[in-house]
């Protein structure tokens, strides 16, 4: 049943209670289904229930099928208990002429649309008539379900100490995802106070209109919002990192919006490459190196390059995410732009005795941020213009370069292979350009051959693939 149907039905049958005498019931008749009635304490007055095979919702159509027109089910009510219900309390004024009750033979009649279970179409109606004999809400409502079943009926009835009491219970357990799309569909028959702390758990408030910053950016979204927090908290925010990063990788890889994960990422490794090349220009600038004693710019400049390594390690974290969910993109783009700081780490590179007694493994760190890039580049996870591709090798190529003879004996194996990957990774990326521009980086990397030249087969394989294109006479254009 759609929320547009739901809504228009209870909307006319609450307005039906005050404009409108119910209809008497069809005369009993020995095919009609008659279960044993049922009667309360103090009982004065009989109220027939009987279903309404008109209008079926299409979810129930099997059970109005399953359920004679003439179903029905008398009740002994008291009416002092049913003037606890405005509906009842209207019917049993003097509001109505002719009288109901006349009109009715004597009784009052109720129909009642049938009940999601087949089995007891007229539970809801006999709960809540007990309700108003009883007011034991407590012994009633005791699930989300119990609440859900109960609240329509009583929203009908205008019964409002059951309406309430179903919304208080309802607003404060858990809900199944099948229950909360029934609050969901019924939200629209409550008042606007009634509904706020039931939707309120359900969907996020309304984003203010107008930007959230001096700068003009937009407000992020919840889900955003979440994301960027867990990002941060995965990062530097929790003492677990190792299975608080692994938990957080598992969220980003399953949420549903890649867009959304894309734009956060985006963030969180823009934010994190501001701030290294933040501390990395204070290294490299030439102010600072004459404007405090020594003693004083060594414990300044520890405190950056250690800074900058740590960031640099989280900056890769976010590399291995974005590269895994195939948004590494934007992250190509701004780390193939950077030739400033690339710049300012070869200068750091270039005073061995700076980095190896504060930062060793620093160049390992942005060797493994270059190459996990560049090799998405290569197996075709992230797809880049050839003009950001050539930068990425322009830029960083001279890096390379410097980090292949400092590597530290300690770190020897594993830097040393870094490299070597990178090479490979680089000289791929140049197979990918135009024969000119590859000629001009395919220069630039003569220095991969510095070793025995057995050892550099992939440099070998560059120059005759290069060759071999250049050789070729010029095909397509005018014959």
């Amino acid at each position: 049943m759609s929320l547009r149907k739901r809504q228009r039905s209870a909307s006319s049958s609450r307005l039906a209670a005050f404009c409108s005498p119910p209809s008497p019931p069809p005369p009993s008749s020995a095919s009609a289904s008659s279960p044993d009635s049922l009667s309360f304490p103090n009982a004065d007055l009989l109220l027939r229930l009987h279903l309404d095979p008109s209008s079926p919702d299409d979810a129930d159509a099997d059970c109005h099928l399953a359920a004679a027109p003439g179903t029905f089910l008398d009740l002994h009510v008291s009416s002092a208990a049913l003037q606890r219900s405005r509906y009842f309390d209207a019917l049993l004024s003097d509001r109505w002429s002719p009288s109901p009750f006349a009109a009715a033979g004597g009784r009052l009649s109720l129909t009642v649309a049938a009940s999601p279970s087949c089995s007891r179409p007229f539970h809801a109606h006999v709960e809540v008539l007990r309700l108003l004999h009883t007011l034991d809400f407590s012994g009633a409502i005791r699930s989300p379900g119990d609440a859900l079943d109960l609240l329509p009926v009583a929203l009908q009835l205008l019964f409002n100490d059951c309406v309430k009491a179903c919304i208080r219970f309802l607003e404060a357990v858990p809900w199944s995802e099948d229950e909360e799309a029934r609050v969901i569909d019924l939200a629209p028959l409550l008042s606007a106070d009634e509904a706020a702390d039931l939707l309120a758990r359900v969907s996020p408030p309304p984003i203010a209109a107008g930007p959230s910053s001096a700068a003009g950016e937009p407000a992020k979204s919840p889900s955003e919002a979440m994301l960027h927090g867990l990002i941060n908290s995965a990062i530097h925010g929790h003492p677990v990192h190792a299975a608080t990063k692994a938990f957080v990788a598992m969220l980003l890889k399953d949420y549903p919006s890649r867009d959304c994960v894309h734009k956060v990422l985006n963030d969180a490794f823009e934010s994190r490459l501001e701030t290294i090349q933040e501390l990395m220009g204070k290294y490299a600038s030439p102010d600072f190196r004459v404007a405090v004693d020594s003693d004083e710019r060594e414990a300044i400049q520890r405190f950056n390059l250690h800074s900058a390594a740590l960031n640099v390690k989280h900056l890769y974290w976010l590399i291995e995410r974005m590269v895994d969910l195939r948004v590494a993109d934007k992250a190509v783009r701004l780390w193939s732009d950077q030739a400033a700081l690339a710049t300012d780490f070869q200068k750091l590179l270039s005073d061995a005795d700076m980095w190896r007694n504060m930062t060793p493994g620093l160049p390992m760190l942005v060797t493994r941020c270059t190459l996990r890039l560049a090799n998405s580049i290569v197996t075709g996870e992230t797809l880049v213009p050839r003009q950001v591709r050539m930068k990425l090798v322009s830029c960083w190529l001279p890096v390379l370069n410097v980090c292949r003879g400092i590597v530290q004996p300690m770190h020897f194996h594993k830097s040393t292979s870094n490299c070597q990957e990178l090479e490979e990774a680089f000289l791929q990326i140049i197979s990918t350009l135009p024969v000119p521009e590859a000629q001009e980086l395919l220069r630039q990397c003569l220095g991969f051959s510095t070793r025995n030249v057995d050892d550099c087969p992939h440099l070998v394989a560059a120059f005759k693939t290069w060759f071999r294109r250049a050789d070729r006479a010029p095909l397509g254009g005018d014959n």
